[in-house]
């Protein structure tokens, strides 16, 4: 029996005046470099089995931002199987996040492919605040219900 990839991840909300924001990061490479709509994700990275994936989700979200999450309350936001079949676990929490001074951790990947060089790119490129409409075109179509389950749990309208 083959066993899921395992990822966590959080989804960092706030309201402003009314209208409730999230936090994405669009990824970093090659790859993406060119994609924007159904590109982004919330922060999260893989673990093994055995490992809390809060504490997983509070970690990446520190690596890929190079800020710790803010301390708000805590909303699980429950498992959703990806379209690659991994199993990604997501909270949420409250709280602001000045963007400036981020920085993400980096990946090595050899680029262009065949050259045999080695190049660095950071896991996140780019992070910003969307409201939801926005967030709902920018993210990955398999994150999406994340938007929904969030505002289910606030008990609020888009």
């Amino acid at each position: 029996m083959t066993v899921a990839r395992l990822s966590a991840g959080l989804l960092l909300y706030r309201d402003t005046g009314g209208r409730l924001e999230v936090l994405i990061g669009h990824p970093g490479g090659p790859f993406w470099a060119r994609k924007d709509d159904g590109a982004w994700s919330i922060p999260k990275g893989e673990y093994d089995i055995g490992e809390d994936p809060w504490t997983v989700a509070q970690r990446e979200f520190e690596e890929e931002l190079g800020k710790p999450a803010p301390a708000g309350p805590r909303i699980d936001l429950g498992e959703l199987r990806q379209p690659s079949g991994k199993v990604t676990t997501a909270f949420a929490v409250h709280g602001d996040l000045d963007l400036d001074g981020t920085v993400s951790n980096t990946f090595t990947l050899e680029w262009p492919r065949g050259s045999g060089r080695l190049t660095e790119f950071p896991e996140i490129d780019r992070a910003q605040w969307y409201d939801l409409a926005a967030a709902r075109v920018k993210l990955l179509k398999g994150q999406r219900p994340l938007l929904d389950r969030l505002l289910a749990a606030l008990d609020v309208d888009e």
